[in-house]
C-alpha cells in the first residue's frame, strides 16, 4: 500500500489550494447537488452548454482536499468537450478509483491519473468520485441530488 503522503501529490493540494472553476455560473442550463454523508462534503454543479458541448462549467460547496481538487480538475478536464466526451471520462474516472490497487489506469485520463492511488483507500473514493457522479447527474438528471451513498459505491 502507498504511503499516505503519496495520494496527497502536489497536484492535488494545488487544485485544492487554488481551485479552478470554482464559484456559481448565472445563467445555467443545467445544476446538480452531490453529497457525501460519509465525511459531509457538498458541491454544486454548473454547466453552460452549446449544443451538445459543455461550454463551461463551474462547481461551489466544501469538502475535502481530495473531494475539491477531483472536482477542480473534472471542471478543467471537461470544458469544452462534448456530452459523449464527458460520459467517457466519467466512466474511466470511476473505473480507475474502483478498480484493484495497482490496475493500470486509461491512458486517456491524463492528469487525471493522480487519483489512481484513490483506490488503495476506500473511504476516500467516495470523495474522489463525488463530482464525476454530480456531473453524471447533471447530464442526465438535471437538478437531482447525487449521493455517494446511492451511486453504486
Amino acid at each position: 500500500m502507498s504511503d499516505l503522503r503519496d495520494l496527497y501529490q502536489e497536484v492535488i493540494l494545488d487544485h485544492n489550494k487554488r481551485p479552478r472553476n470554482f464559484g456559481t455560473l448565472d445563467p445555467a442550463d443545467r445544476r446538480a447537488d452531490g453529497h457525501n454523508p460519509l465525511c459531509g462534503d457538498r458541491l454544486t454543479l454548473y454547466l453552460r452548454l452549446e449544443g451538445e458541448r459543455i461550454a463551461d462549467i463551474r462547481f461551489d460547496g466544501s469538502g475535502c482536499a481530495i473531494s475539491k481538487a477531483s472536482a477542480s480538475m473534472m471542471t478543467a478536464s471537461v470544458k469544452g468537450r462534448t456530452l459523449a466526451e464527458a460520459d467517457d471520462l466519467f466512466e474511466a474516472f470511476h473505473r480507475m478509483v474502483t478498480s484493484p490497487p495497482g490496475t493500470p489506469p486509461d491512458e486517456g485520463l491524463g492528469k487525471l491519473m493522480v487519483f489512481a492511488g484513490v483506490a488503495e483507500f476506500p473511504a476516500r473514493v467516495k470523495c474522489a468520485s463525488l463530482a464525476w457522479h454530480t456531473l453524471h447527474t447533471a447530464l442526465h438528471r438535471p437538478g437531482a441530488v447525487a449521493s455517494t451513498e446511492h451511486e453504486g459505491l
